[in-house]
């Protein structure tokens, strides 16, 4: 997968992405519960495309939230959005190769983890990136299955098979104590707390 077809796949999309997401907030509630995304919290959103999970981020009061996007459109959009909201920061860059000034409480990758080709490496690059006792959570809004039938469509050029639970929760083990393991009709989480 290259990384410049991932960008040009969700360019195209952005215009219209805000439009066709479905969003089940209770879902969105128990993987933020999970992630322990909370009052005072710092927040890495990876891959945050225009921003969706930000307002979900803000209601539950997190002091910051640095939500990053490979994708220029996606970013613009997201930018657009928050732009009166002092607390959030959008950056376009790659999440493996950008440098950010602080670490953080919690990291998050929703509805995005089957576009990265190199799933050992962001887990250590993003676990790399937390304060002690911080989280990482890796989490869809769908079943495993229904993610892999999703982008067996238009975007299985930019995405792979969505990693069983515990194949990925074997990689967060090198880096993480690993807190939720889940996969289910509804939904698909991992997440872990650095030692």
């Amino acid at each position: 997968m290259d990384k410049r077809d991932v960008i040009a796949f969700f360019d195209a999309l952005a215009p219209q992405w805000d439009a066709d997401m479905i969003c089940d907030e209770q879902v969105i509630a128990s993987i933020l519960d999970g992630a322990q995304v909370k009052a005072g919290r710092r927040v890495l959103d990876v891959a945050c495309g225009t921003g969706v999970m930000i307002p979900h981020y803000l209601s539950r009061g997190v002091s910051h939230v640095t939500a990053i996007d490979i994708s220029p459109e996606m970013a613009r959009i997201a930018q657009e959005k928050f732009a009166k909201a002092p607390q959030v920061e959008v950056v376009c860059g790659d999440v493996e190769e950008a440098v950010f000034d602080r670490p953080f409480d919690a990291v998050v990758v929703y509805n995005a983890f089957p576009h990265f080709p190199e799933p050992e490496r962001l887990i250590a690059r993003l676990a790399a990136l937390l304060v002690p006792g911080g989280t990482l959570t890796v989490a869809h809004g769908m079943s495993r299955e229904k993610i892999d039938r999703h982008h067996s469509g238009a975007a299985h050029k930019v995405s792979m098979g969505l990693m069983h639970e515990d194949e990925l929760a074997a990689i967060f083990e090198k880096h993480l104590e690993v807190t939720v393991k889940l996969s289910d009709e509804r939904m698909y989480q991992v997440t872990g707390v650095k030692r």
